[in-house]
């Protein structure tokens, strides 16, 4: 059973958020859109209203990859979005978080310094988790997009604290329990992106769930190769090419590329033709789907009462293969049909063509939907139920 803030009493308690304020920044550190944390005010506003003392956990970047971004400039973007001061921790455990929070009063926001500092958070370290726990009498799970990952802050902190779903992460969960459980006929999903072997459990389950699957982005070329349709090479292992076997291309739900866009693959900026998915040479990488590939995906989508995609079409970060991934969201937003959008890239894209607020459901989650869709455990959500 997964209980929410709603469903507990948190008046005057030290209670610990987990958000995901990942955002992207510019080289400056300076915050270049914000709807991840617009999406957690809902959670904030709720406990500020309850006067719970609010101490939030959240990453930013990868540490472990030299990316050492601090989480000081989403606290003055929260700042502005809650017109509350948010008090800014320089580290997330120690003397100067004991020191923050001893000094809460009902109804204060502390923002605790990027938790991925420490290795101990990837690493699910327990003493890690139970310093981090210390600080709370409650925990609260409201970041949807990381309970793929079996991190302190997410499956460590919840072993020694009493927990529930933030709203942010219930919303997200009833979101697309109503798509996978209840849809409203004929579903349709799309998936595109790269990253084949991540999801392919998701493309077999909506093999069996949905009415129809459009398949494009970096999975189609891979799909066609292993059948022996098109000649561009991909790297695959042969575990993949089991696991692709599965895939039968005369099932009446599945829909891949008939025609694509093409380049080479050392992306010579002159070189661009159209091309049968069966003509594309060895030289050669389908970057796009091609105009007849979208009519026929245009077409699918008009008859979907509820649409689910995750994963650009093309190679949308070059402009001249961003036309699939436009044409399909011009036909998502054509048909009144619910839609729910996720995935980092897709999103992204969305946003920068000024789109994504004119969609149903836009989630936060990219490989936590995939997964979640796809029917695998999510340790983030286990580790808050109640037994």
């Amino acid at each position: 059973m997964l209980r929410d803030i709603k469903e507990v009493q948190l008046y005057n308690k030290r209670v610990l958020v987990r958000v995901d304020y990942n955002v992207p920044t510019n080289k400056d550190g300076e915050i270049l859109d914000d709807f991840r944390i617009v999406k957690t005010l809902p959670t904030l506003n709720y406990l500020i209203e309850e006067k719970a003392k609010i101490i939030l956990i959240s990453h930013i970047g990868r540490p472990s990859e030299g990316e050492k971004i601090s989480l000081y400039n989403v606290g003055e973007v929260l700042k502005n979005l809650l017109q509350k001061d948010i008090i800014f921790v320089k580290d997330c455990v120690g003397a100067a978080a004991k020191k923050a929070v001893a000094n809460m009063k009902p109804g204060d926001v502390v923002l605790l310094e990027n938790v991925r500092f420490y290795s101990e958070e990837v690493g699910n370290d327990d003493n890690f988790a139970r310093e981090l726990a210390s600080l709370g009498e409650f925990y609260v799970n409201d970041a949807f997009s990381i309970v793929h990952r079996k991190h302190a802050s997410v499956v460590g902190i919840p072993k020694f604290l009493p927990s529930a779903a933030g709203l942010l992460l219930k919303e997200e969960l009833v979101t697309l329990d109503s798509v996978l459980q209840t849809p409203k006929r004929p579903l349709v999903a799309v998936l595109g992106g790269a990253k084949l072997e991540t999801k392919l459990p998701c493309i077999l389950n909506f093999l069996e769930k949905a009415d129809h699957l459009l398949i494009g982005g970096m999975l189609a070329p891979v799909i066609l190769a292993i059948k022996k349709i098109s000649l561009s090479s991909t790297h695959f292992n042969k575990d993949l090419e089991e696991r692709v076997s599965k895939i039968r291309l005369t099932n009446p739900k599945l829909h891949m590329p008939i025609d694509a866009l093409v380049g080479l693959k050392n992306h010579d900026q002159d070189y661009l033709r159209q091309a049968a998915v069966g003509k594309i040479r060895s030289e050669e990488q389908m970057f796009d789907i091609g105009p007849e590939s979208i009519r026929i995906f245009s077409n699918v989508i008009q008859e979907a009462n509820t649409i689910i995609w995750n994963g650009p079409l093309g190679y949308v970060e070059d402009e001249r293969f961003a036309g699939g991934s436009l044409s399909l969201a011009n036909a998502i937003l054509r048909n009144p049909a619910f839609s729910v959008v996720g995935g980092g890239d897709t999103v992204a894209f969305l946003a920068k063509n000024g789109l994504r607020d004119k969609f149903g459901y836009i989630s936060t989650g990219g490989g936590a939907m995939l997964k979640y869709l796809g029917g695998e455990e999510m340790p983030g959500i286990k580790a808050i139920q109640d037994e």
